[in-house]
């Protein structure tokens, strides 16, 4: 299944930009409907190719909503129009980052996670330039706000980093230190964070130190995998080791793993 196209500014109020988001595709539960999970894709990728990957996995109480970025230039790329959530030039902890970008596909995730039953754990998973907009979602609910201040209203109970990077990361600790929700909140939110040691994208360090940064500033639920070998993909070993700490983190029935 999936949904129409979605346009969303980034929500400054100021006249920022507006971006094209592209189509959603829901796996639905194929058991009691328990979680739901946005899954964001990596630079040039799209929902449906993560929709395929995701529906096989043994975790029947979640449903995944897998949303398509907007089409953009990409810095990292020489300017190269491709799906990305947020442009991106160097990835390193000094690099410039695109926090109008990366609010709006925040704004976007919040806004396909808003209409949930109240029941439901949600959560927010991602690859690469997914990953780093699900670490930067993290944020803006432990902060209680976007980037540009807007208030962050959806309440996560899980966030999955495969290959990814924290943008954002220098000021966080203060940020996170300056208040008691925040600190509250961080301590609360489980994360797992997942690397290659062969990745030739995102370097494996920028993984490393993200799990460091964000474990310093105050994310003591935090788990860091690194796998030897392991490229700018996912493999099975990764993918069965998220889906028991989902299971275990979330709460659900009926992992069925081989």
């Amino acid at each position: 299944m999936s949904h129409r196209n979605f346009s969303a500014s980034s929500g400054s109020g100021n006249g920022g930009r507006t971006f094209e988001f592209g189509r959603t595709h829901v796996v639905r539960p194929k058991g009691k409907h328990q979680a739901t999970i946005v899954w964001l894709h990596g630079i040039g990728d799209n929902g449906s190719s993560w929709s395929q990957l995701l529906e096989t996995l043994p975790l029947p109480n979640i449903k995944w909503i897998c949303p398509t970025a907007p089409t953009r230039p990409v810095a990292l790329f020489g300017g190269f129009p491709c799906t990305a959530w947020s442009d991106v030039g160097d990835i390193s902890e000094d690099a410039s980052n695109d926090l109008e970008g990366l609010d709006a596909s925040a704004a976007h995730v919040a806004n396909l996670l808003s209409t949930e039953p109240a029941n439901i754990k949600l959560g927010i998973g991602g690859f690469s330039n997914g990953a780093a907009t699900a670490l930067h979602s993290a944020t803006c609910h432990v902060l209680g706000h976007y980037g540009n201040g807007n208030v962050y209203r959806i309440n996560l109970s899980a966030i999955v980093s495969l290959s990814g990077w924290l943008p954002c990361s220098r000021t966080l600790e203060n940020k996170i230190r300056g208040s008691r929700d925040g600190i509250r909140r961080a301590a609360s939110l489980p994360l797992f964070l997942g690397h290659g040691k062969a990745d030739d994208v995102v370097a494996y360090e920028h993984g490393e130190t993200s799990a460091r940064t964000l474990s310093s500033a105050g994310f003591q639920n935090l788990i860091f995998r690194s796998y030897n070998g392991l490229g700018h993909y996912t493999v099975p070993e990764e993918t069965d080791e998220v889906c028991r700490w989902l299971t275990a983190n979330l709460a659900l029935e009926g992992l069925r793993l081989n």
